[in-house]
C-alpha cells in the first residue's frame, strides 16, 4: 500500500485559513524514539521470559509479572498504592483467585519398550507433555498402544488401561478415551504450515481441559516420533514406557498495569496489550518483551522532557484476551474512555529463520468479506465477514502508514492481512474500541517447542516497538494536526483503494461477475472511507477539521460514482 502522509505535514491546502486555529508545535516522534529505542530490553526480557511454560498462576507466569514490575520502577514508574497525587507514571500488580489449580511441566519421557532410545524426552521436546496433564507414577508406567484412525472405533475396541494413538484433534478424541478407561492419549497432528517433514522434530504444543480431579494425560508426537511409532505398530502389539511430571497446586492469577496519566484529558485512553501465556519465545515472550521496552522509553523520554501526554498511555500485560476484555468489562467509566486498543503478539520473529512476515491485522473492513487483489488472509485463515460486521475507523490506516514509515527508514517488510481474529484486539473491538494486531505469519515454528530464541530479532523488536510507541505518542497527543494529517491520508488511500477495486472489478465482470455484485463492493469501500473520516471526530478539534471531513467525503463519494460508471 502507498505511503501515507504524516503529521509532519501542517496546515495541508485542503484547509483553507487553518493556520489561525494550530497553536501547538509538531513534534517528529520518530526522531525521539529511535535513538532511545534500541530492542536491548526487549530481547534481554524474551530471552528470560522464553525459558519458562507459561501457564497462568505458575512459576513462568508470575516470574514474568514481578520481571516487568522491577523493570518498571527501574524506569521510573511508582507502585499505584504508594503514589503520590502528581505521580503520573504508575503500576499495579492485580491479583485474583483462581477456580482451579495452575499447572506446570516438569520432566517427560516416551519409550517403546524394547527400544533402548525413547521416542520423546521433555529436555529437547518441552511441548510433549499436554498442558493439564497428570504425572504417571515416578517410575513411569508401561501399557499396550492401540491405534485409533476413527473416534467410532473407541465403541468397538478395548482401550481399557492401555494408551491411544490417533492423528487427529484431542478435542475430538479425550472424552471418549477417558470414557472407554484409557490411560492417556498419544496424538499428531501438526499442520503443514509447519513444514513437518522438514522440521521433523517440532511439537505443537496441545492442551486437555483442566482437570483438578480427573487423572489423564496425553502426550503430543513430532513427526519423527509419529512416524517411528506407526512403523512399530506395523509390526504388531506395541508396549510404551511413559513417564510424566507435572505439578497442579492452588495459585492466583496475576494482571500488571502500567498507566501513564494524561495532562490535558487523563480519562482517554489508549491501552496496549500483550499476554503472557504459552511457551514460546516468538509467542509470546517478544510481546511482553517489546511492550516493556516501549513503556520504559516512554517513561525516559518524558523524564528528559521531549514528550508529554495529553491523553493517558496504558500497558497491560496477562492472560491472554481474558486480561484485556476484563479490564474493558470490568470498570464501565474506565472503558468509555478507551479510544484506541492495540495488541502485541508474535512481533519479534527473525523472518530469514521462521518464513513469517510482520503483518498489522486490520480492523474488520471490506477485505474481510471480498478478499482479492494484494489482500490476503495468512494461514491462520478468517470467517467471512458481512456489512454489520464492519469497524470503519482512522485507525487502521494511520498505523499502516507508520509502519510503512518505519518499513522504509529501516528497510523492514511491513504487510498486512484481514481481520482473522483470535488475540487480544478482539475484546476491543467487542466493546466497539478501534483496536488491532501487530503480529507475524505464517510461522513454520508457530506453537511449537522450536519457537525459542534463536528465531528472535533485536532489530525487529526494534522496528515494532518504535513504530508503536510512536503511534502511541501521536494518539495520545492528538489535536487538530494529527486530524488534519488523517483527513488527507485516508482521503488519498480511498481514492487508491476505489481505484484498485475498480480494476479487480473490470477483470471479475470479464469473468462472470455480474455489475451489481462489483457496485456493492466499491460502494463499501465507500462507505468504509466515509465513515472512517467521520471517526476523527473522536479528537477534540476545531470547526474547520468537521469541514475539511466533509469536503474530503464529497471528493471521495464523486469519485465512488466515477469508477462505478465507468464499469457499465
Amino acid at each position: 500500500m502507498r505511503q501515507g502522509i504524516v503529521p509532519a505535514l501542517l496546515c495541508l491546502s485542503f484547509l483553507t485559513g487553518c493556520s489561525q486555529h494550530v497553536e501547538e508545535k509538531q513534534v517528529d516522534y520518530f526522531k525521539l524514539v529511535r535513538p532511545e529505542f534500541t530492542g536491548q530490553l526487549a530481547y534481554e526480557t524474551t530471552d528470560f521470559v522464553e525459558d519458562y511454560w507459561r501457564v497462568v498462576g505458575n512459576t513462568g507466569f508470575n516470574k514474568t509479572i514481578y520481571l516487568i514490575a522491577d523493570s518498571l520502577k527501574a524506569a521510573g514508574y511508582v507502585l499505584e498504592e504508594k503514589a503520590k497525587k502528581g505521580d503520573r507514571f504508575t503500576y499495579r500488580i492485580e491479583k485474583r483467585a483462581m477456580t482451579h489449580q495452575t499447572w506446570e511441566p516438569v520432566s517427560a519421557s516416551l519409550q517403546i519398550v524394547g527400544r533402548e532410545k525413547p521416542l520423546l524426552v521433555s529436555e529437547t521436546n518441552r511441548n510433549m507433555t499436554y498442558l493439564n496433564s497428570v504425572s504417571t507414577p515416578k517410575d513411569g508406567l508401561k501399557a499396550e498402544v492401540v491405534w485409533i484412525k476413527s473416534i467410532d472405533e473407541l465403541e468397538t475396541i478395548s482401550v481399557k488401561g492401555k494408551v491411544v494413538f490417533a492423528e487427529m484433534n484431542v478435542r475430538k478424541l479425550y472424552k471418549s478415551a477417558i470414557k472407554n478407561g484409557a490411560l492417556g492419549i498419544l496424538t499428531y497432528d501438526n499442520p503443514a504450515y509447519l513444514q513437518p517433514e522438514k522440521n521433523t522434530t517440532s511439537i505443537q504444543f496441545r492442551s486437555l481441559p483442566s482437570q483438578d480431579d480427573d487423572n489423564f494425560w496425553g502426550i503430543a508426537l513430532s513427526y519423527e516420533a509419529k512416524e517411528k511409532l506407526i512403523a512399530q505398530l506395523k509390526k504388531g502389539k506395541t508396549d510404551v514406557l511413559v513417564n510424566i511430571q507435572t505439578k497442579r497446586y492452588p495459585s492466583e492469577e496475576l494482571t500488571i498495569v502500567a498507566d501513564i496519566k494524561g495532562s490535558k484529558f487523563p480519562d482517554e485512553r489508549l491501552v496496549y496489550s500483550a499476554h503472557i501465556q504459552e511457551p514460546g519465545a516468538n509467542d509470546n515472550a517478544t510481546g511482553v518483551g517489546t511492550q516493556l521496552e516501549m513503556a520504559k522509553t516512554a517513561s525516559k523520554l518524558f523524564t528528559d522532557n521531549k514528550i508529554d501526554f495529553k491523553r493517558s498511555m496504558t500497558f497491560l500485560w496477562g492472560d491472554e484476551i481474558v486480561s484485556t476484555n476484563r479490564y474493558i468489562q470490568e470498570n464501565s467509566e474506565r472503558a468509555k474512555g478507551i479510544k484506541w486498543g492495540i495488541s502485541l503478539d508474535m512481533v519479534g520473529e527473525n523472518t530469514a529463520v521462521t518464513g513469517g512476515t510482520f503483518l498489522i491485522e486490520k480492523m474488520p473492513d471490506p477485505s474481510a468479506i471480498w478478499t482479492r487483489g494484494k489482500d490476503k488472509h495468512s494461514e491462520w485463515g478468517g470467517e467471512v465477514l458481512k456489512l454489520a460486521d464492519m469497524k470503519p475507523h482512522y485507525l487502521n490506516d494511520f498505523i499502516i502508514s507508520n509502519f510503512k514509515k518505519q518499513g522504509e527508514y529501516a528497510n523492514w517488510v511491513v504487510g498486512t492481512n484481514p481481520f482473522e481474529g483470535g488475540s487480544d484486539h478482539t475484546p476491543f473491538l467487542q466493546a466497539n474500541i478501534p483496536g488491532l494486531l501487530l503480529w507475524h505469519f505464517t510461522d513454520q515454528f508457530y506453537h511449537t517447542d522450536n519457537d525459542r530464541i534463536d528465531k528472535v530479532s533485536q532489530k525487529t523488536l526494534k522496528n515494532v516497538g518504535t513504530a508503536a510507541l510512536v503511534s502511541g505518542l501521536e494518539l495520545v497527543n492528538a489535536s487538530d494536526i494529527f486530524a488534519q494529517a488523517q483527513i488527507e491520508n485516508l482521503k488519498k488511500r480511498a481514492n487508491q483503494r476505489l481505484e484498485d477495486e475498480a480494476e479487480l472489478s473490470q477483470s471479475a465482470l470479464k469473468n462472470g461477475s455480474s455489475f451489481k455484485e462489483e457496485e456493492k463492493i466499491i460502494t463499501a469501500w465507500e462507505e468504509w472511507y466515509l465513515s472512517s473520516l467521520n471517526s476523527i471526530n473522536d479528537i477534540n478539534t476545531n470547526s474547520d477539521i468537521k469541514t475539511a471531513i466533509s469536503k474530503a467525503q464529497k471528493e471521495i463519494q464523486a469519485k465512488s460514482k466515477e469508477l462505478k460508471a465507468s464499469l457499465k
